[in-house]
């Protein structure tokens, strides 16, 4: 009898953590990782014009991404620019060591 309750109580553990997980754990978004996306910054990388909000949401979101573009021998130099640790570091986006 015992060992069917803690059986029981074992299960609705394991339902209750199912549950919480799928409802309140927040749905994970694929980053699509395109250089394309950091457009918004093109203003603040060519002159001294501060990177609006809308480049540091896009350099945020594409984050993950940092490492690939500087192992790309076509992105990298403009990737590991002053100019974009500048625009990283007024976005507090940490420059990536890969």
């Amino acid at each position: 009898m015992m060992k069917n309750f803690s059986n029981y109580v074992m299960a609705v553990a394991v339902a209750i953590s199912l549950f919480l997980l799928v409802v309140v754990s927040p749905p994970v978004e694929a980053v699509t990782c395109s250089p394309l996306q950091l457009s918004p910054c093109l203003a603040a990388f060519t002159s001294d014009t501060p990177p609006s909000s809308t480049c540091c949401q896009r350099l945020k979101e594409q984050r993950p991404c940092l490492c690939g573009y500087l192992k790309n021998p076509s992105l990298r130099q403009y990737v590991n620019s002053p100019a974009s640790r500048k625009i990283a570091s007024s976005c507090d986006v940490p420059f990536p060591t890969c």
